[in-house]
């Protein structure tokens, strides 16, 4: 077993670049802070593991794996490892840290995500981004790759089961809404129109074919970190603790479109996500959680996830949506932190804000986030077009 000591999230609202700071910066706070919160001396610390997707692109920075020695000179000497999976590059970092802990080579590990994305104009991120994408081989018609990719799999959706937009605009909306209750989100205090959450055209554009603008994450900067240990750690299962009972892992190839060839026959769109959903319960001995933190880079992700989590039969998750299910007082709730969507998406933090924010909510920690008696808690994090797929089921102390 491997159990969460505490972590610590960056204020997602924050323009690094234009605060005058580096990714150095971003490193060298997220390390302290997070340690802080764990209450761990780094001298006690065995290994790192830092997630990060586009580190060289957007700040020419590569070798980040020692940027947390350089940045506190008591972890110099410790093994440290970087871990790209795009946007899932968290949660494989999360993933290779257990390994560690598991197999007994250490009893502790840091575990870092970290991304800088706000370096450089608008189109041109959107085109750094476009890498976790076959490049060369699959959307060069568009502008923007990953508005475009899961406009496509709405579009999927619609052939096989219908899907009304109206549903996709809703999960945006509440997205927006319980990122008001968290100091850490994004849009915390943006302000949205009447017409913000419909198919007004001028309220609510469209990016790329049917996706429209309140329904795509965010463009962030910031970091998250954890403390994980394993069962040989002596604050293993101390008060305030979480564990991380389960876990899947999925890999596939790049192209959306052989995804979608291959599942044509299947009842579930990306058979795979379902799998790695299905394989962290089986690890956890479970059937259900009490709510997730998933990977909301586009409503339509989000609208994948509630079918694929099997909340709803497959293609039915507008039941979900409609019924009040996903609310934070719902009978399933979803991304109560504000997930991507409203809390923001530094694309290599993503995967350890999630197992973060479910740690804080079945130790009691969520604020007014918290959701009413959580005790497991699944997070699903991706990578590119569901390529990577990482889940995990967090339960608290107890395990009851």
């Amino acid at each position: 077993m491997v159990w969460v000591l505490g972590g610590y999230q960056t204020d997602f609202a924050l323009n690094w670049p234009r605060a005058g700071l580096e990714v150095s910066d971003l490193v060298a706070e997220v390390v302290r802070e997070t340690l802080v919160d764990a209450r761990v001396d780094p001298s006690r610390i065995g290994v790192i593991h830092l997630g990060n997707a586009f580190g060289q692109l957007f700040t020419g920075q590569g070798q980040l794996g020692g940027m947390p020695a350089t940045m506190d000179e008591r972890l110099w000497g410790v093994p440290a490892t970087r871990h790209e999976a795009a946007c899932a590059s968290g949660g494989v970092a999360v993933l290779a840290a257990m390994a560690d802990l598991e197999s007994g080579r250490y009893d502790s590990a840091l575990v870092l995500g970290v991304e800088l994305e706000k370096t450089v104009p608008g189109d041109l991120s959107a085109q750094y981004l476009g890498a976790a994408a076959w490049v060369g081989h699959e959307g060069q018609q568009a502008k923007y790759m990953w508005p475009h990719m899961f406009s496509l799999l709405t579009e999927e959706y619609d052939r096989r089961y219908g899907i009304d937009d109206a549903h996709l605009n809703a999960i945006a909306a509440l997205n927006f809404r319980n990122a008001r209750a968290n100091p850490r989100a994004q849009t915390r205090a943006w302000e949205f129109g009447p017409a913000s959450f419909t198919d007004d055209d001028t309220a609510n554009p469209r990016v790329e074919g049917r996706v429209r603008r309140q329904q795509c994450s965010q463009v962030t900067d910031g970091g998250a970190g954890v403390v994980l240990v394993s069962d040989r750690h002596p604050r293993a299962g101390t008060p305030g603790t979480a564990r991380i009972e389960g876990w899947g892992h999925r890999t596939v190839g790049l192209p959306l479109q052989a995804k979608l060839d291959r599942s044509r026959d299947e009842p579930y769109v990306l058979p795979h996500v379902r799998q790695a959903i299905l394989d962290a319960y089986g690890r956890a001995g479970i059937e259900s959680v009490d709510g997730i933190e998933t990977h909301d880079c586009f409503a339509m992700s989000e609208y994948l996830a509630i079918d694929h989590f099997g909340l709803t039969g497959p293609g039915e998750s507008w039941k979900a949506v409609e019924n009040g299910e996903l609310e934070r007082g719902g009978r399933f709730p979803v991304n109560a932190s504000g997930g991507l969507i409203g809390g923001g998406h530094p694309v290599g933090a993503t995967g350890v804000r999630m197992l973060l924010d479910a740690t804080r909510q079945v130790t009691g920690r969520a604020g007014a986030c918290q959701i009413e008696g959580a005790r497991r808690v699944g997070t699903l994090n991706i990578g590119g077009s569901t390529t990577t797929t990482v889940t995990f089921v967090v339960g608290s102390q107890d395990g009851r």
